[in-house]
């Protein structure tokens, strides 16, 4: 049985050849909804040896790659889509990722935002964008190419900044939180938005920060990433420092923003994503407690 403690992902698109079925996740979704398990076993992966197994027939499927543990176990990863109207076997159900999230863990959330947005992928893919005809998916990398004009598909990203802002008031480090009109009541978080052509991510930091609350910021440093299949992003994680300005906030986009310290915070984004992350660094840079999150 395969540790999810210890195990990595391999991604590659050469499926691998066996003589019998092997057990494998299944990361099937109806629209952008995951099938899980329900009942006893509520939000598990779908794990079977053939999709013809579940009872469910897919549209179309793609291999993902493999999970290996320590000890060399694998369990093969495959994505697939099924019709819109198509009735769910019982005994399960199909589920939004933000919502199964915390469920998942971090290694699973992570394969099933790959999964989605591969499917995703493959189904606008189907027609060359450029003169319509059928696409050919190619046999050793992830990409569709047009057999009469030559242009090849890859699933593409739309890389995005994420950062935490901070600055001192009256001895006290705090921290710029923002809340979205599409927040659910009380959320809030930190700043973010999508890199625009032509720009660095100092750049793309810079005019988001001062678009949504109107202040200027310094000392712009790396954090970290994540993956992020809403619909398709690369959120990359950015720290930085207060320089000049006072809040005055973008009222189509943002409803409220303020300072606040690690001591006396909002309700929160969830643990699963990078927003949490930074949030959380900053709290336990500052001696802060457990915070809330929806």
């Amino acid at each position: 049985m395969l540790d999810l403690q210890t195990a990595t992902f391999v991604s590659t698109v050469d499926a691998p050849e066996q003589s019998a079925p092997e057990r494998a996740y299944w990361f099937l979704f109806q629209g952008d909804k995951l099938i899980v398990r329900s009942g006893p076993y509520m939000g598990e992966v779908l794990q079977a040896n053939s999709v013809d197994e579940l009872g469910i027939v897919p549209i179309r499927t793609q291999y993902l790659g493999y999970l290996e543990d320590a000890q060399g176990s694998r369990l093969q990863c495959f994505s697939g889509e099924i019709d819109p109207e198509a009735i769910i076997p019982s005994g399960m159900t199909a589920q939004g990722l933000r919502e199964l999230g915390a469920q998942l863990g971090d290694l699973v959330f992570g394969l099933a935002g790959r999964a989605v947005q591969i499917v995703n992928w493959d189904r606008r893919h189907q027609y060359c964008g450029q003169c319509g005809t059928p696409t050919e998916t190619l046999e050793h990398e992830r990409a569709k190419r047009c057999p009469n004009c030559g242009l090849i598909a890859y699933p593409r990203l739309s890389p995005a900044i994420i950062i935490a802002v901070t600055r001192q008031i009256e001895g006290e480090n705090r921290i710029l939180l923002a809340r979205n009109h599409r927040f659910p009541p009380g959320r809030y978080s930190v700043v973010a938005g999508f890199v625009e052509p032509g720009e660095s991510l100092e750049d793309t930091a810079r005019r988001e920060v001062f678009e949504e609350v109107g202040i200027r910021i310094r000392n712009i440093r790396y954090f970290g990433s994540q993956p992020w299949p809403f619909p398709n992003s690369l959120m990359l994680g950015l720290t930085a420092e207060y320089e000049s300005g006072d809040i005055v906030v973008e009222e189509e986009e943002i409803a409220d923003a303020g300072w606040f310290s690690a001591h006396d915070l909002p309700h929160l984004p969830p643990k699963i994503s990078i927003a949490r992350k930074l949030i959380d660094a900053f709290v336990a840079d500052n001696g802060g407690g457990p915070a809330q999150e929806w």
